[in-house]
């Protein structure tokens, strides 16, 4: 059968015709799919029955069956989805306030083998579809009652290693007949692929951009982060540089300080030395323990040192609070691993 979301909507204005109905009958059943998220042709109550019928008989509407959920004393959620294949991603639901952030994955599993990743050491499934990635923003917003405010693209997978499909999810999000999340409020984090940066600085979308550096040595980088070895600093900093003169937008840099790893005097100089002089936000993170790991947080006073540090050289940096590390929910701890917590 049809999968009824895959359809563009040139095609489903075709299916339309097809079945005897006006064109806005289309646009109709878009808002019931993306803005309402209904599961079922029934809940469609401003189509004929006689159509219902029809279209149950031809199409599917997709979605994803949620098989695990956790919450945490922070109020953060996680959850495991289950897709129509039965392959499964987490995301998760952070609350602030009257805002909802939304982290999602954009593969099961993940190639690109980062030594202080959960996901990155558990293998890899397959990418994920740009429907998949919007069902897992309409699950969360849905089981919180509100509209997600801003979704980043940090979950499980590396975003760039399946571009197509995650541009396609922030166009739809983006979408005022999706999500209609502002671009701005749509972050896709990426460990360094230099010609996919440089592809996303060319879309015409003011979406925002991190980069996961979490050394600015190349030794160093090449132990934590070997996926993305074949990409070196030198090349980083250079589409970085062309990045912010193409789109004129500030990304960020990721950095988990792992005790006696990445948080030495060598280690902030030369964070210091690529950073200086660029526009840019530093985001520091404690690093969050993985069970098993023998890589472990840094201390609260080197974060401070190295937010000092960055100071003096004219580069933001704040020190990031993880959401969800007591139910394995923070950054680098999606393995798909759930428990009563």
């Amino acid at each position: 059968m049809l999968d009824l979301r895959s359809l563009s909507h040139e095609e489903l204005v075709a299916l339309m015709a097809e079945l005897g109905m006006p064109a806005f009958r289309a646009k109709q059943v878009e808002e019931w799919v993306w803005k309402k998220h209904v599961s079922s042709f029934d809940e469609m109550t401003n189509l004929s029955k006689a159509l219902r019928t029809e279209l149950a008989a031809r199409c599917t509407l997709g979605g994803v069956t949620e098989t695990a959920r956790q919450v945490s004393t922070d109020g953060s959620r996680k959850y495991l989805l289950q897709f129509a294949d039965g392959v499964q991603a987490e995301c998760v639901g952070m609350p602030t306030r009257n805002r909802l952030s939304v982290c999602i994955s954009t593969q099961a599993g993940c190639r690109m083998g980062c030594v202080f990743c959960a996901t990155g050491q558990g293998g890899f499934t397959r990418s994920l579809t740009a429907n998949e990635m919007y069902d897992q923003v309409s699950h969360v917003a849905d089981d919180f009652q509100t509209r997600a405010s801003s979704v980043v693209f940090m979950g499980q997978g590396e975003p760039f290693a399946n571009y197509d499909e995650t541009l396609a999810a922030l166009r739809l999000l983006n979408s005022p007949d999706g999500a209609g999340i502002g671009a701005r409020h749509l972050t896709v984090s990426t460990c360094g692929i230099v010609p996919m940066i440089r592809r996303f600085s060319k879309e015409p979308e003011q979406f925002t951009l991190a980069v996961s550096l979490h050394s600015a040595v190349q030794a160093t980088r090449n132990v934590l982060m070997p996926g993305v070895r074949k990409y070196s600093l030198g090349r980083l900093h250079e589409v970085m540089g062309e990045y912010v003169e193409r789109t004129g937008r500030r990304p960020t840099y990721e950095y988990a300080l792992i005790g006696g790893v990445n948080d030495n005097a060598v280690e902030l100089e030369a964070l210091c030395d690529f950073t200086r002089g660029t526009l840019a936000h530093v985001n520091l993170i404690q690093l969050n323990d993985l069970e098993g790991s023998k890589l472990k947080p840094s201390t609260a006073e080197k974060a401070d040192m190295f937010v000092r540090a960055l100071a003096r050289v004219g580069v933001e940096a704040t020190v990031r609070n993880s959401r969800g590390n007591d139910i394995d929910a923070a950054c680098g701890q999606l393995s798909q691993k759930h428990s009563s917590k």
